[in-house]
């Protein structure tokens, strides 16, 4: 029998049996079976512990915030980038916060890195371990919606980093910014070291190599100070970054690439020199001619004196954290610890964590040590953060239970809350009220321990109740109750400097100024920082006042409003200026004939912002004055439900200026008076009259307009009026009227075209005939925005609900314009073209350069943000035009590395390497997977040797960085007619299935609307490219991880199913 054609052949039908079907009735499973399906497709942990993973010797990231570039941008896009934004008020450092996720939103990632280090040297360390909840995260907005707020610390590790390929376990992480290898270099506006004033000159002494130090230097470094030094007593750099932060947290290679950084600026490390080591004091500082001096030290190296008496007193205070000095060194041990040692089961979280981490974190020191044996049950003391991080780096060492026991309630638990959840999440118990008595020894070596209950009385005191006691067995004890301090060598090196009733240097907390004027102090010594982000803040906050305190010892004023230079890299001295008919644009960006340039007083904000040109609002003459209707610009449908900015289209019947001719050439007077290396181009309108625009051009150019841009392509309001989109469709009409305008006036004019036309080509080739020096392609698209459920129209006008079509614009008109610019540049080689519709990135702004255009306006983007996306815009041109001159990054797609194998942005292994079959990642195959990992873990911990960091050699540009005139139509080559594309060189789809989630859309789209050359497998959900596969690339399309999916050359050749046999062969 003859197969019937319009339905599937057995081999298809199935491939289509997990493929979706009309629900034709209600669904019925057993209770039973369903809690048996659950398991199956499980991807969070269970309840239950009786399969806990296994972590000795894992610490790779656990971080819930790290974020893979698409769950990066995708936060980066729910920002609402606030005014006079929350987030920012609440960072110690000051981070715009809402510039640097604008960056990340547009792919920016060296601007958003530009932009956190500039605030903060630290920013990638601050964004793995700042306690964001209580910080900047804690102000967002979205805390008023369902969504919540947004992931800032994730997005800021994000900026400088990127997951590299996980070949083996463990594997490390690149960060983006330091994969790009670029140095920090000095502030362009200073003159040459040699020719730096003698104050910048001086010598200059941090003590210790934390946080506060390495912030502060880095600021002295930037203001131009030439002779500084960092005297650090151990053997690497991060104070209590690297000696107490677990590399899970927080690995020693970000600490360090932070520290060659500031090195980039010739600040000088001497290590193993410190503070009372072989007679360093203050005064042997100042006789060796140090003019100032900034202490940092904290962990490990400064100490006081307390009682035992007033430090319980300090545990039991209900605001105890706000007395214990966690960074600072000697640990803060009960009377019941005394004499237990670390081979009796005992550790302080000084001992510990130190311990752990020269063990874990490569480069940190040469020495290869072991992990401490932790075995059994482990009791932590404490509820800090300090405490957790123990309790988790415990079991990375071996310990099979984790009890975290604490003083108080939940409710007075000083750890952040993500710490909290991460040592919940790996099965830690939680034991509050409860209070050391005693350590149960037996042989010589912890068994047990004793407690007593505490309780909170009416008045907030607490109190311990010794008829309640419990009692617990351990193997291992670690103390995490804080610290203390007690090392009186250092307390006398420090001398004369004064001390505070806590034993603390006085430190005036605006200045960070001690008692001795050159002597200035910060992070846990200053007593006021509790986290590293205000250690940080504590050495920037110096910095100044270390620069107006050294300037005024050489009689030199400094401004009393602090200007702290900004970060910078060779990226920001490349050249993006551009010429275009004769007219010199600082940088490609401008404002164009929009609601952005609705007044000349917005076009003086966008100047002083930076943008590199403007197009005034268009006007006419006082005869053709309008008025507009309101509502007239709503947002887009193109995006779906996403309310707020990052709208992909807007739609308005907004028609020209309601303001006259002579408020605009007074204006335009009035700017370029104000502001002459900015282009100002002025917009003019009028009905097909040669007297008209006659009249109109030369008012603008005796105003003093740079150049004119002839409006010919208004698609709404004005085209009933005979202008605007009425002269831009006809060639002949718009040919003389840039014959008219030729004729008048002296200065450069550009057409304005419609893309409302069939062929915009011929319009341009019209104005070039008729004198124009360019044209501006294109407008918006006609359109109509939306009905909604009753008919009505939005926007309605008026009681009768009235509308009109309207101009559609932004990035939804993206493949129109681009087609528009890059037809009009293939067709008039040279011929200048201003480019507008969609630009919203320095990423979108390049697509439009390398299409032929030379200069970009700029408008939606505006409507979703303000001015200040210029500086985005400019550093990603800069950026993207660098890197093209990096041999070694030539694999990049413009500042996104290769994206390699992860989940939900870890790294994760080649599992199929590990035992020779694939698993996806829920139900049983994730604890197989788990499972394979652990076993590998404690394998490298066997085979595991000392690493130390490479050296650090960055890239040079060994081709010229090219200019704006080099990549105008760059792709102009690679596009052509249909039948110039081959069809003999296929490419087929390839699924990496480490990086896929199991989702199946590519199985869902190949099925219902390609060729169904993709199974689906019902027990791993893993999907298979078939040797049926055409290469349509539908699959990638849809595909919701980021090159989950790449489409790789065909190696046999294509045969098209054409369904019944060709009588013959067809012409190629």
């Amino acid at each position: 029998m003859a197969r019937v054609l319009s339905r599937d052949p057995v081999d298809i039908e199935n491939i289509l049996a997990l493929n979706p079907r009309k629900q034709r009735h209600a669904t019925l499973h057993s209770t039973a079976a369903k809690k048996q399906a659950k398991k199956q497709w499980k991807r969070n942990s269970d309840k239950s512990c009786s399969n806990c993973e296994k972590l000795e010797n894992n610490f790779d990231d656990i971080k819930h915030t790290t974020l893979s570039e698409r769950g990066a941008l995708r936060e980066a896009m729910r920002c609402l980038k606030c005014a006079d934004a929350p987030c920012q008020k609440s960072c110690p450092t000051d981070l715009d916060i809402k510039s640097f996720i604008t960056s990340i939103a547009n792919k920016n990632y060296y601007g958003a890195a530009k932009m956190i280090l500039s605030d903060n040297p630290l920013g990638l360390t601050c964004g793995m371990v700042c306690p964001t909840s209580d910080l900047c995260v804690g102000g967002c907005n979205l805390y008023a919606t369902e969504e919540g707020p947004i992931n800032i610390g994730g997005l800021q590790q994000f900026a400088t980093e990127v997951i590299k390929d996980s070949d083996s376990i463990p594997s490390p992480t690149v960060h983006v910014f330091k994969a790009m290898n670029i140095p920090q270099i000095r502030n362009p506006s200073l003159p040459p070291l040699e020719d730096m004033p003698e104050a910048y000159h001086v010598k200059i002494a941090l003590l210790g190599a934390g946080p506060a130090s390495l912030s502060c230097a880095s600021f002295l470094a930037r203001l131009g100070y030439s002779n500084i030094t960092i005297f650090e007593k151990q053997e690497y750099v991060g104070g209590l970054s690297t000696s107490e932060i677990p590399q899970f947290r927080l690995p020693y290679d970000v600490v360090n690439f932070e520290a060659e950084l500031m090195k980039d600026l010739g600040v000088k490390i001497v290590f193993s020199k410190g503070l009372a080591m072989d007679g360093m004091t203050l005064r042997t500082l100042k006789e060796d001619g140090y003019e100032a001096v900034f202490i940092g030290i904290g962990e490990s190296h400064y100490n006081i004196i307390f009682t035992q008496n007033s430090l319980l007193q300090l545990l039991l205070k209900v605001k105890a954290d706000k007395y214990v000095l966690n960074g600072l060194p000697e640990p803060n041990k009960d009377s019941i610890f005394q004499g237990l040692r670390m081979d009796q089961g005992f550790y302080t979280s000084k001992d510990f964590l130190p311990l752990v981490a020269m063990a874990s974190k490569p480069g940190m020191c040469a020495c290869h040590s072991p992990l401490p044996a932790i075995h059994g049950t482990v009791i932590v003391l404490g509820a800090g953060d300090t405490a957790f991080d123990c309790a988790t780096s415990a079991l990375r060492c071996g310990a099979r239970r984790v009890f975290v026991v604490f003083r108080k309630g939940f409710t007075n638990i000083r750890a952040v809350p993500e710490e909290m959840e991460l040592a919940k999440e790996e099965k830690c118990e939680f034991l509050p009220f409860l209070s050391p008595r005693k350590v149960v020894l037996r042989g010589g070596q912890i068994v047990g321990m004793q407690f007593v209950r505490t309780e909170q009385d009416d008045d907030g005191n607490w109190k311990e109740d010794e008829d309640q006691i419990v009692h617990l067995k351990a193997d291992v004890v670690i103390s995490a109750f804080g610290s203390i301090l007690s090392d009186k060598k250092v307390r006398e090196a420090m001398a004369p400097v004064k001390f505070n009733r806590w034993g603390l240097p006085e430190v005036d907390p605006e200045t960070m100024q001690t008692s001795e004027p050159w002597v200035f102090a910060g992070g846990d010594i200053g007593g006021l920082a509790n986290t590293t982000v205000e250690s940080v803040n504590d050495g920037k906050q110096a910095s100044w006042y270390m620069h107006r305190y050294i300037q005024s010892l050489h009689g030199v004023a400094v401004s009393p409003v602090p200007e702290l230079p900004l970060f910078y890299t060779p990226i920001d001295s490349v050249d993006i200026s551009v010429e275009m008919a004769g007219l010199k644009f600082q940088n490609p960006f401008g404002l164009a004939s929009a609601t952005p340039t609705t007044s000349s007083s917005m076009i003086r904000r966008a100047f002083e912002a930076g943008w590199g040109f403007a197009v005034t609002k268009t006007f006419s003459l006082d005869k053709d004055i309008v008025t507009n209707v309101s509502p007239r610009i709503v947002r887009g449908i193109t995006s779906g439900p996403i309310y707020g900015p990052g709208q992909g289209s807007f739609l308005n019947i907004e028609l020209i200026s309601e303001k006259t001719a002579a408020y605009w050439c007074k204006s335009i007077a009035e700017l370029k008076a104000d502001f002459p290396n900015h282009i100002l181009i002025a917009s003019i309108m009028c009905s097909y009259s040669k007297e008209d625009w006659t009249e109109l051009s030369k008012l603008a150019e005796v105003a003093g307009a740079d150049a004119l841009e002839l409006n010919l392509s208004c698609p709404h309001g004005m085209g009933e009026r005979g202008m605007g989109l009425a002269c831009g469709q006809d060639p002949e009409l718009v040919r003389n009227i840039c014959r008219w305008v030729r004729q008048a006036v002296q200065i450069p004019f550009f057409a304005k075209l419609t893309p409302n036309v069939t062929d915009i080509v011929n319009i341009a080739m019209a104005a070039q005939e008729g004198g124009a020096d360019g044209v501006t392609a294109t407008n918006t698209v006609s359109g109509l925005m939306g009905l909604k459920a009753d008919s009505t129209p939005w926007p309605a006008v008026g009681a009768g609900l009235r509308t009109t079509y309207g101009g559609v614009s932004g990035s939804a008109i993206r493949p129109i314009a681009l087609r528009a610019v890059s037809a009009i540049a293939r067709a008039l080689p040279g011929f200048p073209i201003l480019a507008t519709g969609g630009i919203d990135s320095a990423e979108s702004g390049l697509q439009f350069l390398h299409s032929g255009a030379s200069v970009l306006q700029v408008c939606s983007a505006i409507q979703n943000q303000d001015f200040t996306v210029i500086d985005d815009y400019c550093t990603g041109l800069r950026a993207l035009l660098y890197l093209k001159s990096i041999e070694e990054l030539e694999d990049w797609d413009g500042q996104s590395p290769a994206t390699m194998r992860h989940q939900k942005g870890k790294p994760v292994p080649r599992i199929a390497d590990l035992m020779g079959k694939k698993l996806p990642s829920f139900g049983p195959y994730l604890e197989q997977r788990k499972n394979i990992i652990a076993e590998n873990k404690i394998k490298l911990k066997e085979q595991s040797m000392a690493a130390m960091l490479p050296q650090k050699r960055h890239f040079i540009p060994k081709k010229p960085i090219p200019s704006i005139k080099d990549v105008i139509g760059k792709a102009l080559q690679y596009i052509g007619t249909y039948g110039e594309l081959c069809n003999t060189e296929q490419v087929v789809a390839l699924i990496d299935e480490e990086m896929c989630i199991n989702c199946g859309k590519c199985y869902m789209t190949c099925n219902d609307s390609g060729y169904q050359a993709i199974q689906f497998d019902p027990e791993t959900h893993l999907p298979t490219v078939t040797d049926s596969c055409t290469g349509c690339t539908l699959c990638l399309s849809v595909c919701p991880v980021i090159d989950c999916i790449r489409m790789v050359s065909r190696t046999t050749p294509y045969q098209p199913q054409r369904g019944l046999p060709l009588p013959c062969s067809p012409v190629r």
